[in-house]
């Protein structure tokens, strides 16, 4: 069991290698190949020198942190204690078995639930699952706000890594599409017999193919995460979309495209374009929109959104986290006289509610 286990941590690591492979190749066969050997004039190697390395850099420096940032794990809160663990062990499945996990969620603030309408159980990790959290096969952990496994990446994208993912999709796709620009003509010049054959024809002529192939593919699902940023949702959400306590609401964590991108970039511009760490929040807990609509399409004309639809759509009793809550209270995307209603109607009292394990 455990050679087998080596074995396949082993071969999660191929489709990393092979990336880095086609990126060293890369390197060799652009700043060798093209920019040493075949370019002529002087201006125009160092302006593709200077502008490659850039590019390059911030190409590798956010793989890097994409691959080797540890994926975040639920807090300790969120863990069963030994005695409830014993207890839910000890008792049947039924009642007294959703006591005990009520008992250990009645503080938590988690509001979405399972498709029976149980809070969200993990019967692996022995935890119960914050919002947006799910739990990995491949890595077999809970992950925080969990996107997908990559597969070229050997590593889980979620909350602690989202944004160097995005980063890694942005900065590759600029890569590919460098070096398809400026190698362009001299491809064209080796394909009509413009050039001598020489040992740089084949390097420059499969990097431009390399590099359009890679674009083309890059561009589709770097526009695609684009898409999910702007609507504050995850790959798995698309598929299933979050059940909070009334029904299911796709666009249930949307706070308008403003917001949901100072989610993942953080509040401080000068570090959106960086592969440094400043998403908001501890991955535990997120802000709700108030109603079942897209804030983005159902503003009124005062610049709030329609609360016709709140009376069905509770908004959480829990208090959000410090980091998490500005970001409603900025440029209101919610009537606060509506919200103050609902919490007055709800109450800071979390009813209890039906709980059973889903894995």
């Amino acid at each position: 069991g455990g050679v087998r286990r080596r074995c396949q941590r082993l071969l999660y690591w191929v489709p990393v290698l092979f990336i880095t492979s086609i990126l060293c190749w890369s390197y060799y066969a652009y700043v060798t190949q093209l920019c040493l050997l075949t370019m002529t004039n002087i201006g125009e190697k160092v302006v593709c020198l200077v502008a490659y390395h850039i590019f390059f850099m911030l190409f590798v420096w956010s793989y890097w942190k994409t691959i080797f940032t540890l994926p975040m794990n639920p807090s300790k809160e969120f863990h069963l204690s030994y005695s409830d663990k014993e207890s839910l062990e000890r008792e049947p499945r039924g009642e007294s078995q959703q006591e005990v996990l009520r008992r250990a969620a009645k503080d938590l603030p988690i509001y979405t639930r399972t498709m029976s309408g149980a809070i969200r159980y993990c019967d692996r990790c022995h935890l119960v699952k914050p919002d947006r959290c799910h739990h990995c096969s491949v890595c077999d952990k809970c992950i925080l706000k969990m996107d997908h496994h990559c597969p070229w990446v050997n590593n889980c994208v979620g909350f602690s890594n989202y944004k160097f993912f995005l980063l890694f999709l942005a900065y590759s796709l600029l890569y590919c599409l460098f070096i398809a620009a400026t190698d362009l003509q001299y491809f064209i010049k080796f394909w009509t017999n413009g050039l001598p054959d020489t040992q740089a024809k084949f390097h420059i002529m499969f990097l431009f193919f390399a590099a359009a192939m890679f674009s083309v593919s890059l561009s589709s699902l770097f526009g695609y995460h684009c898409w999910l940023v702007s609507k504050n949702k995850s790959t798995l959400e698309v598929f299933r979309a979050p059940i909070f306590r009334h029904r299911t609401d796709k666009n249930g964590f949307s706070l308008g495209f403003s917001k949901n991108l100072r989610q993942v970039f953080g509040d401080e511009k000068k570090y959106w374009l960086l592969p440094v760490f400043s998403s908001l929040g501890d991955g535990c807990s997120f802000p709700t929109c108030l109603v079942n609509q897209d804030p983005e399409q159902a503003s009124t004309p005062g610049g709030l959104t329609s609360t016709s639809k709140s009376e069905n759509h509770l908004f959480p009793a829990k208090p959000l986290r410090d980091s998490q809550s500005h970001l409603l209270t900025d440029t209101p995307s919610w009537s606060e006289t509506s919200a103050k209603a609902e919490k007055d109607k709800i109450g800071m009292s979390n009813p209890a509610l039906t709980m059973e394990n889903e894995t």
